[in-house]
């Protein structure tokens, strides 16, 4: 499928792009070799393929999907910017928390 500048030219004022005049005829020329080349694709018989989704027959591992805390809480908590206050977590009464000073009254 040949495309000529006046083609090329409507495309791209439907695409919103700026095309100069001068570059026409070249993006004319590559949009063709495109269009050549889907065209020798849609040649190739594909009928009894079946869809691929990947190019190596790999099963991803699997984990149990259960709830975990990560049991890092003072690893987590040792990032606490500067305004937040560290809470220790073996501190029974805090939960091991961030607090934060209050913002809404």
């Amino acid at each position: 499928m040949a495309l000529d500048k006046d083609t090329v030219a409507r495309i791209a004022r439907l695409a919103r792009l700026k095309v100069p005049d001068e570059e026409l005829g070249a993006l004319a020329g590559e949009l063709s070799g495109i269009f050549s080349w889907i065209e020798q694709l849609n040649e190739v018989d594909t009928a009894g393929v079946e869809p691929l989704s990947s190019v190596s027959d790999v099963t991803l591992p699997l984990r149990a999907d259960k709830v975990t805390d990560g049991g890092m809480a003072a690893k987590v908590l040792a990032n606490a910017p500067g305004g937040a206050v560290y809470i220790d977590p073996s501190d029974k009464n805090a939960g091991g928390f961030f607090t934060v000073p209050k913002v809404v009254e």
